[in-house]
């Protein structure tokens, strides 16, 4: 798709001297055009960072991930000197007057003098010892590639002020800039990312990684050969993560990641599109917008979306990337979904944490998204059968009512949890059934102990245990005899679980299928059917809530506004999660429940049914 470009680079792409994506600061009437409001909140921001410290990152802070697997400390001490950096970076150019310069050279000269820019826990994994990063051998992760666009950035806007504070300091950072990630990335390919040398999938790394590599390239790299040559290896590397995707452009990683894996895409489509004045241009392209889509049908209301695999269920969408991203596709629905985040938040929060490759068009792009009066489309029916997702809603265009979202899939997608038949409910874009999602990651998370996090358990999902056996991961345990269809009055999803589960759970079918019906009674129903090849002695069914459930009546119990309903022959034990992880408190608190309803006469045969209604 993008290949296509690579033996044309030399009649595309514009040369280094005129490649202007932004403004740089020395250009003070194109600044000085930005409301003075805006300015004034970047200088401000700016103005925080003045003095800044820049905390040494000591050796024991980097060891503390293989010591104890905590990656948090040290990922928080650096990733503060490049917030800091990218300030005082932007109140320059805002201001315009030098007062920042010497706390950017200190900046600049202190990531300069870092040993490895990206981060313990992200070694390659899987790799010999000898591929892990010296001086002689760095590698490229996701947040080596993030240091190098933020300095990339940095020489490009402020490199003349930086000058007059000594011409040393941008021959430093060139030099680093070419040892650490132009040089690797134009001579190897064994990076897993890439997709070259491996017949591993790619994921979010990819677009991600390339779309910073990129940035070093345009904005850099002098010698127009390799300029050329750094572009035509980004645009196989990116064919790559396109030809991972089904057509449908559901992200199997989960909606959390979409940030990093179509938004990084759209990163690597702007850069291309701006390097080459608009003739590389792939926004017709049906797969890219069909990428872009996903956030729009995996969207619920307000900051709640679908949560499959890792990731929160509330979400902080790049509001002016979705915006211009939907602009580029001609898609009202992205856009307005874009357009109407920014508007619930305030300008000022959605900008400030950007990296400088989203936060330059979205200061230089804020009255159009400003005038914007598109809003989220609230689709009524979504189905991705590439990853076989579905969702529904009672009516397009608004969030009230039930909606629904379900899976199948297989367990050994991109960040997977073993969920295989896992299913959401909210009723009126509030939360009644979820997915619990992920707790702040450590070494665990991505070791051989995954599967032994509560969150990754299908047991803690809304799913069924036989004698307490849950789903196994790997590719090989997913859903079959997938079925999906939807009318004006009920979508449905049907799927045979059997084979998501290990051997010695015994089953030989359980078949699931989830419906909304809309109309005049609206209900969710949570359908299942099971045939065992032997007795057992435990069947239950699990439900996750964030609600205390409260009963009604025999067989009901209220969960917040929700009735849910639930035959007699089925006992409900309660159980409280408290939740002590910061990630998973910032979005339910302080305790999720889970409801385990149980069988009162275990049956090798059987069925039951769930009913979750709006309660009066």
């Amino acid at each position: 798709m993008l290949s296509r470009f690579a033996d044309h680079l030399g009649d595309l792409l514009l040369p280094l001297r005129d490649y202007r994506p932004f403004p740089p600061a020395c250009d003070r009437p194109a600044w000085e055009a930005l409301p003075a409001q805006l300015r004034q909140e970047q200088v401000a921001r700016g103005e925080q960072a003045l003095g800044h410290s820049w905390a040494p990152l000591p050796a024991t802070l980097f060891m503390e991930f293989s010591r104890t697997g905590n990656r948090s400390h040290y990922e928080r001490a650096s990733f503060e000197r490049r917030t800091a950096l990218a300030a005082l970076v932007v109140a320059e150019c805002c201001q315009g007057a030098g007062r920042f310069c010497d706390d950017i050279a200190n900046g600049g000269w202190a990531i300069c003098e870092e040993s490895f820019w990206g981060v313990p826990a992200h070694y390659e994994p899987g790799r010999p010892r000898e591929m892990l990063p010296t001086v002689e051998r760095p590698i490229i992760d996701l947040f080596a590639g993030e240091t190098a666009g933020l300095l990339a950035w940095t020489d490009y806007l402020v490199g003349d002020s930086l000058d007059r504070v000594s011409p040393v300091l941008r021959r430093r950072l060139q030099a680093e800039m070419r040892r650490r990630i132009l040089d690797p990335f134009l001579e190897r390919t064994d990076f897993w990312w890439m997709g070259l040398d491996y017949d591993r999938p790619v994921n979010n790394w990819n677009p991600w990684c390339t779309s910073n590599c990129l940035a070093a390239a345009l904005l850099l790299e002098r010698r127009p050969a390799r300029r050329r040559q750094a572009v035509a290896k980004a645009l196989v590397i990116l064919d790559r993560f396109l030809g991972g995707y089904h057509p449908d452009g559901g992200c199997d990683e989960g909606t959390s990641y979409w940030n990093r894996a179509g938004g990084s895409l759209f990163d690597c489509l702007e850069q291309l599109y701006w390097a080459s004045g608009g003739k590389i241009n792939l926004y017709s392209e049906p797969l890219v917008a069909e990428i872009g889509r996903f956030l729009c049908r995996a969207h619920i209301a307000g900051d709640w979306y679908v949560n499959f695999a890792d990731g929160g269920a509330r979400l902080r969408i790049p509001a002016n990337l979705v915006f211009r991203y939907g602009r580029r596709i001609g898609d009202t629905g992205l856009a307005g979904l874009g357009a109407g985040a920014w508007r619930e938040h305030s300008r000022e929060e959605m900008v400030a944490a950007d990296p400088l490759l989203r936060r330059l068009p979205a200061l230089f792009g804020q009255a159009e998204l400003a005038a914007a009066t598109e809003g989220p489309p609230y689709l009524r029916d979504v189905w991705l059968d590439g990853i076989q997702v579905m969702a529904a809603r009672e009516h397009a265009g608004t969030p009230a009512g039930l909606y629904l979202a379900a899976k199948g899939g297989h367990n050994g997608e991109s960040h997977n949890h073993n969920d295989v038949g896992q299913f959401l409910v909210y009723l009126d874009g509030e939360p009644v059934l979820v997915d619990a999602g992920v707790e702040t990651y450590t070494a665990r998370t991505f070791g051989p102990e995954r599967y032994q996090i509560w969150t990754m358990q299908s047991a803690y999902h809304n799913l069924p245990t036989v004698d307490g056996l849950g789903q196994q991961e790997g590719e090989q345990f997913r859903a079959s005899q997938v079925a999906y269809q939807a009318s004006d009055t009920r979508a449905e999803l049907s799927l045979e679980l059997a084979a998501a589960y290990p051997p010695q759970a015994g089953l030989a079918s359980w078949q699931r299928t989830l419906a909304l019906e809309r109309g005049a009674d609206p209900q969710v129903t949570v359908s299942d059917r099971w045939q065992l090849r032997r007795d057992p002695s435990e069947l239950a069914l699990n439900l996750i809530t964030p609600h205390q459930p409260a009963p009604l009546a025999p067989g009901q119990v209220r969960l917040g506004r929700a009735r849910l309903e639930y035959p007699a022959e089925l006992d409900l034990q309660v159980e409280p999660l408290p939740l002590s992880d910061p990630r998973l408190q910032s979005v339910w608190g302080e305790h999720l429940f889970r409801l385990r309803f149980l069988a009162r006469v275990p049956a090798r045969t059987g069925a039951w049914t769930l009913r979750l209604r709006p309660q009066p």
